[in-house]
């Protein structure tokens, strides 16, 4: 059973990687610092938007966005993070 749970927790540090460089890049993004005209740089914001869009759309529907800030990456972290904790306490008492 820890061989297992091992592998949830090494694909939930993988979403976790996933959706803070799809943040930080969308931060480089609307800076300027990164121009979508770019092959490489546009091939990875579209496969990250493909990617994790499905999930954000999903919390827009249920939290709604005061003052235009988008806080469905924080909430996916945030259900992240609550499931590696949960997942590590099950360990622990097992």
């Amino acid at each position: 059973m820890v061989p297992l749970l091992k592998v949830v927790l090494a694909i939930l540090q993988f979403a976790q990687w996933v959706v803070l460089i799809h943040v930080i890049l969308s931060w480089l993004v609307n800076f300027q610092v990164l121009n979508l005209r770019q092959p490489l740089v546009a091939q990875i914001w579209y496969a990250l938007n493909r990617t994790l869009e499905p999930v954000y759309s999903r919390i827009r529907r249920v939290v709604s966005i005061p003052g235009g800030i988008d806080f469905s990456p924080i909430i996916v972290l945030f259900a992240i993070y609550a499931a590696q904790q949960f997942i590590l306490y099950y360990a622990r008492n097992l």
